[in-house]
């Protein structure tokens, strides 16, 4: 999804992509021939911990096309989108935006946990990827999966390895499998290769399938 005027939110990328897609290129055949493909697009930070989990939760369940839209209705909602303004939101205003009853929910949980200081926004550098998955998934709405989309996505952690993504596995058959079903395990084995660039690896898996560059 593209940042919206009122996000005003810049991309970045991470300093590592050169040096895993040289180790990717010199140690997996697939890689060698997929890395050239996409030129010089890679992962990209929107920056904002809290706008990056509330769209994954405005997201859930819909496509992106009705995501942006519910999302554009909501972020027009609080005077600024932090959480702090959120929970000043009364929930007949964002039903009103398109959310059901369960995502209002969610999004209050998730600026409830940031607004009282339950996530460590200012530690997350210091720690391994389990904890901080495991500090997100007790905010109700976010699960594992999303929780690595966050390291992905908004920590630019190199080394994360989705396996409950249907992209990867989709990706991981057509490219080493010839389209064959794949397993969890031999998604792992595969991914063992990519080590320690999974996260770098999985975007290239999504990429081969839809060339246009993934954000969330």
């Amino acid at each position: 999804m593209a940042a919206t005027k009122k996000e005003a939110i810049q991309t970045s990328a991470p300093g590592y992509w050169p040096q895993a897609c040289e180790h990717l290129t010199r140690r997996d055949r697939v890689m060698k021939r997929l890395i050239p493909r996409f030129g010089t697009a890679c992962l990209e930070s929107r920056g904002d911990a809290f706008v990056t989990l509330a769209r994954s939760i405005v997201g859930q369940q819909i496509s992106v096309k009705a995501a942006q839209s519910v999302w554009n209705r909501f972020e027009a909602l609080p005077r600024g989108m932090n959480p702090a303004a959120v929970l000043k939101l009364k929930v007949d205003d964002m039903r009103a935006a398109g959310l059901s009853a369960r995502k209002v929910e969610y999004l209050v949980d998730l600026a409830l946990h940031f607004d009282s200081g339950k996530i460590h926004t200012g530690q997350w550098h210091g720690m391994d990827d389990e904890a901080i998955i495991a500090e997100l998934v007790a905010i109700r709405g976010i699960g594992r999966w999303t929780a690595e989309m966050f390291l992905m996505f908004h920590l630019l952690r190199p080394d994360v390895l989705p396996l409950d993504d249907a992209g990867l596995i989709k990706g991981i058959s057509v490219n080493y499998f010839s389209g064959e079903p794949v397993s969890r395990s031999e998604a792992r084995e595969v991914a063992e290769g990519w080590a320690p660039w999974r996260s770098v690896a999985t975007w290239y898996m999504w990429r081969s399938l839809e060339p246009l560059p993934v954000a969330y």
